[in-house]
């Protein structure tokens, strides 16, 4: 503890001798461009001399201003704003004339009106500088922020709370897997973190397991609104509108946002003073900043972007983030360098503007994020969920386990131990929940492994026509031979070498990719299109697919057999008889085949679903878009994530006694739905009952922000569903304090 007081204060003088410099030299400086300004005796000075002199002047002028300005302010806090903003100028220009009559030998001097303007440049000047150094301080920004928080709360008149229940802050590392957590706290990258799990631990690390979607549209819909049925991928095509669903887009979040309102009866988890930032979704909270499912609002409802506005109304901040985001910018290119210098595989395309969005996604995002956390917190806030997508960005480009990923680990780390400092001057006590949506699987891309992507495989299996690039690979010219013996077979025509079919009438199909998941539609073909009707219109498509060694397997409905499962060498395996570790999700872990199943009674589920091959030796899988680490899919680490929560809260999975059947299968947390409901009951458990939300207010889509509540739980009398873990259903209860 002493060593770190020593480095923190040499820190501090550090910074001061570097200002003191600077300021000196900006005093030269101005002497030079002012004529009413001087330094130098009337003989004149030797450089040297000037210089000793700028720096007297410098430090006098640093000192009155850190000593006497402060009592300045407090003897003139009854003067009227306006003409304190008017006395300013003047109180500072007399600090500096003050200063300059401190140098020995009086060799500094100026008029009136010219010291009023040098002091304004030098106290410009000094700020600029203090605040770039204090870029890297976290001690020093966590002060600031609270002294700002503070000034808020003073001029809204908010007690800021006055303790009781506990607050909970739940934070989401985007994409940081269960797998890769333990390896960043093992190996000391995330020394905050790792102290919550040390020799007298705080908290409990619990790995869970996503649905078949292993991508944050699907996790974080579930996690906050109770729902995510209905979310095939992270982008998908809706036949029945004829629009392209993408998680990540405005309207589409807005409107999955309103389904799972509507499915579940309830707002969300935040519903009760509760703050949601940098997510996909609200989660019903009031307080907004950098929301997705918002953000396509107009007018004065858009509290989306507030966020931003608020945290760079603060030029302290604003020249820390610059600096930062100049600063990764720089770092990004000189990594993306290096690792094409050294030849690295798997690689993918880092330039063009991907540095900048780098740069948004590790520095301004969460710095706004965090910002606005720390705020909500200091305003003593009762629930807030935030988003953190640092690592997720690195990891899909760099991939998971690279050394860039790992040092944007550390910063996030960084992040967290900021917010436990917070948390100590916080208004209330707050528990702190660590959580991710998913994780990710390394592996080469589907294009670069084949050379063709999936989009030209589909478009050569349909004997559509196809890129000259794409023909050219293997996987191309098997399946454009595929696709012109299937059509004369289906036709009985004799085949003749050379010759081109045209394709079966229709449109052409929509392939879209979700990491290692990708989903091919029919549009002109009116609901899920059947095996029967493909194979009628495309014979070779389906064995072009499944026979791919870079496709692991295929979901199509069959009119005979119902849904089934193909996959190389013929495999055919209906739904119904689909089992964990067997035939096509060998390899792919416990409750895959429940995870196949339920997308398959999605509405909106894709003609074909198609899940890239998984290695279980290596982790490997392959993504069908430009992602050498990445998810939305089944297969290794991407469907992994962590919870990391308080021992004070209940365990998020139920003991279950020790029996021979139990034996070797311990409990697992089993979908975002899941989460949903152990978040719901730690908030209870730390804010009071619950009250079920009235059929108005679910109909509107607008559920009020707090009821009148019950002595105890009452559970909704329309809702017959039993509870799960000791967790009421879906929308049965709401929140009250």
């Amino acid at each position: 503890m002493l060593r770190g007081r020593w480095r923190t204060t040499g820190r501090a003088v550090l910074r001061v001798i570097i200002v003191w410099l600077v300021s000196s030299l900006t005093l030269l400086a101005l002497a030079g461009i002012l004529p009413d300004f001087q330094l130098q005796s009337d003989d004149g000075d030797t450089i040297t001399r000037t210089a000793v002199t700028a720096g007297w002047g410098a430090g006098a002028f640093g000192l009155l201003s850190a000593l006497v300005w402060p009592l300045l302010v407090r003897a003139l806090l009854l003067v009227p704003a306006l003409v304190l903003g008017a006395l300013v100028f003047f109180l500072n220009g007399s600090l500096l004339l003050i200063a300059l009559w401190l140098i020995p030998d009086g060799r500094g001097a100026a008029n009136p009106e010219t010291a009023v303007v040098v002091a304004a440049v030098m106290s410009a000047v000094a700020s600029a500088t203090s605040t770039a150094l204090a870029v890297g301080d976290d001690d020093a920004y966590r002060r600031r922020l609270s002294r700002l928080a503070d000034r808020r709360r003073r001029r809204s008149g908010e007690d800021g709370g006055t303790g009781g229940p506990p607050g909970t802050v739940f934070l989401q590392l985007d994409g940081v897997g269960h797998q890769v957590l333990s390896d960043a706290l093992a190996n000391g990258v995330m020394p905050n973190v790792a102290a919550w799990l040390g020799d007298t631990p705080t908290h409990r690390l619990t790995r869970w397991r996503t649905d078949w979607s292993s991508q944050t549209g699907a996790s974080q819909l579930g996690i906050l609104h109770g729902s995510n049925h209905d979310v095939p991928a992270f982008r998908w095509y809706e036949k029945d509108s004829g629009r392209t669903m993408v998680s990540n887009r405005p309207a589409s979040a807005a409107e999955l946002q309103r389904r799972a309102i509507e499915r579940t009866g309830d707002g969300g988890l935040l519903t009760l003073d509760g703050a949601s930032r940098g997510n996909l979704f609200s989660g019903g909270a009031d307080e907004l900043a950098l929301v997705l499912s918002i953000a396509a609002r107009r007018g004065r409802s858009n509290r989306s972007r507030a966020g931003y506005f608020a945290y760079f109304s603060d030029p302290a901040n604003a020249v820390r983030t610059v600096v930062s985001f100049a600063a990764e910018v720089a770092r990004e290119t000189g990594q993306s360098l290096r690792a094409r210098a050294r030849g690295d595989r798997p690689r993918v395309s880092r330039g063009g503007l991907y540095p900048f969005i780098r740069a948004f996604a590790t520095v301004l995002e969460r710095d706004v994020v965090v910002a606005a956390v720390i705020g909500d917190m200091l305003a003593g806030r009762t629930a807030v969920y935030a988003d953190l997508v640092a690592y997720d960005e690195v990891a899909h480009h760099s991939g998971p386990h690279s050394r860039d990923a790992r040092q944007v680990l550390a910063r996030l780390d960084r992040s967290v131990g900021l917010l436990v400092k917070v948390a100590d001057h916080a208004p209330r006590e707050y528990r702190i929940v660590l959580l991710s949506d998913h994780g990710q699987s390394p592996g080469e891309t589907f294009e670069g492994l084949y050379g063709l992507t999936l989009k030209d495989l589909v478009r050569a299996g349909c004997g559509l026509p196809v890129s000259r690039r794409a023909e050219r690979t293997r996987s191309g010219a098997e399946a454009r031979s595929a696709a012109r013996h299937a059509v004369r077979h289906a036709l009985h025509r004799p085949v003749r070498d050379g010759a081109e079919d045209k394709p079966a009438q229709g449109s052409d199909p929509v392939v879209l990719a979700s990491g290692n998941l990708a989903l091919i539609s029919f549009p002109d073909v009116p609901g899920r299109m059947s095996r029967e009707q493909m194979d009628a219109r495309h014979p070779a498509l389906l064995p072009t697919l499944a026979d791919h060694p870079g496709i692991g397997f295929l979901l199509v409905r069959g009119e005979a057999r119902g849904s089934v499962v193909l996959a190389r060498g013929g495999v055919e395996v209906p739904v119904a008889e689909l089992r964990d570790g067997e035939g096509p999700l060998a390899g792919m872990g416990a409750g895959a085949a429940d995870a196949v199943r339920r997308t398959d009674t999605f509405p909106h589920v894709a003609d074909i679903m198609v899940n890239s091959t998984f290695d279980p030796g290596t982790g490997r899988v392959h993504a069908f878009e430009e992602q050498i680490g990445s998810h939305g899919g089944l297969g290794g680490q991407q469907s992994y994530p962590f919870l990391l929560s308080p021992l004070v809260l209940s365990p998020p999975v139920p003991h279950i006694p020790h029996s021979p059947e139990a034996a070797g299968h311990p409990a697992e947390l089993a979908g975002a739905e899941a989460v949903h409901r152990v978040l719901r009951r730690w908030l209870r458990e730390g804010s009071g009952p619950q009250v079920p939300v009235g059929p108005a207010a679910v109909a509107a889509g607008d559920v009020p922000r707090q009821a009148e509540a019950p002595d105890d739980d009452v559970p909704a009398a329309e809702d017959p569903r039993p509870a799960q873990d000791g967790v009421p259903p879906e929308g049965a209860w709401r929140q009250s304090g």
